[in-house]
């Protein structure tokens, strides 16, 4: 993939945001029957399978020469980010549903920005900022309707709590490894991620007692098609353009970007799941694409 073609970067993360969307009405079906650690793990080890011949195709090594201290770092990474930010996510998408997901889903952007900022000195121009707070504006706009679900003051205080941490621990997963990935094989750096990830669960499962009751979860009948659909969605596609997006522009653009995941999360919702589209909703699309527009071109 050439870097150099102009927008890229800003292009694979509006792509990751759609198919982020697809993917996460899928795991919201396959939640009702399968539990969040075995759910994460069976994505992450069906993404890892799916890598391995994608790098064979691509011509990338399963080694790459690089010192081990990147070999931590990208395991480290996929550590928190993926094993357990992405358990968070499912725990807390169970308990809210997708329309307060949303909602929690906004901290993701401000996260990104907020440590590319600490960590990496990145800076966004006026317009850019502006676009950002209107991407942002606008999943709330659009979220918050769908709010007024009947949810026990319990399951909403642990859903939140979950989905806050889950995007923290993505946030600082992607941050922490930004430098290593602008050098480093896309393919690569997905493959480690993904075993960091498969690795921690399953220590985790190691540990846990009722990990026989978890693991059974997998093979739900009602489940079965929307967990793979969503693992090949959500995980090999999107991780893949995710990783891209990351790479080839800021990581703090990238993510006002893949923010709008939230408003096609909508549109999908309306075509699939016959949820109707309001002029809440349709205001809140509107926002979202002028503020894709300004961070990406601002």
């Amino acid at each position: 993939m050439d870097g150099t073609i102009p927008h890229i970067g800003e292009a694979l993360s509006l792509l990751t945001a759609i198919f982020w969307a697809f993917a996460v009405i899928l795991f919201k079906k396959s939640g009702e029957t399968v539990h969040p650690l075995a759910l994460n793990l069976f994505k992450n080890l069906f993404a890892l399978i799916l890598i391995l011949p994608t790098m064979w195709i691509f011509h990338e090594t399963l080694a790459h020469n690089a010192p081990p201290s990147d070999y931590a770092l990208l395991l480290l990474s996929g550590v928190i980010g993926i094993g357990i930010g992405d358990t968070l996510f499912f725990k807390s998408l169970n308990l809210l549903g997708a329309g307060l997901t949303a909602i929690v889903d906004c901290l993701y952007s401000p996260f990104i920005i907020g440590l590319s900022i600490l960590w990496l000195g990145e800076g966004l121009t006026a317009l850019q900022a502006v676009g950002a707070a209107l991407v942002v504006s606008a999943v709330l706009t659009a979220s918050l309707e769908r709010g007024k679900s009947q949810i026990s003051r319990r399951d909403l205080a642990w859903g939140i709590l979950w989905g806050v941490l889950a995007h923290a621990a993505m946030a600082i997963g992607i941050i922490m490894i930004k430098p290593l990935l602008e050098r480093s094989p896309l393919l690569w750096v997905t493959e480690i991620r993904l075993f960091g990830g498969v690795m921690i669960i399953g220590i985790i499962l190691l540990f846990y007692p009722a990990r026989r009751a978890i693991l059974s979860s997998i093979i739900s009948r009602r489940g079965w098609r929307y967990t793979v659909s969503g693992s090949f969605v959500g995980t090999y596609l999107s991780m893949i353009l995710w990783l891209a997006g990351m790479k080839y522009t800021q990581a703090s653009i990238a993510s006002a970007l893949n923010q709008t995941s939230n408003i096609f999360i909508f549109i999908l919702a309306a075509l699939l799941l016959r949820e109707p589209i309001t002029a809440r909703r349709v205001l809140g699309i509107l926002l979202a694409f002028i503020g894709a527009a300004l961070v990406s071109f601002g």
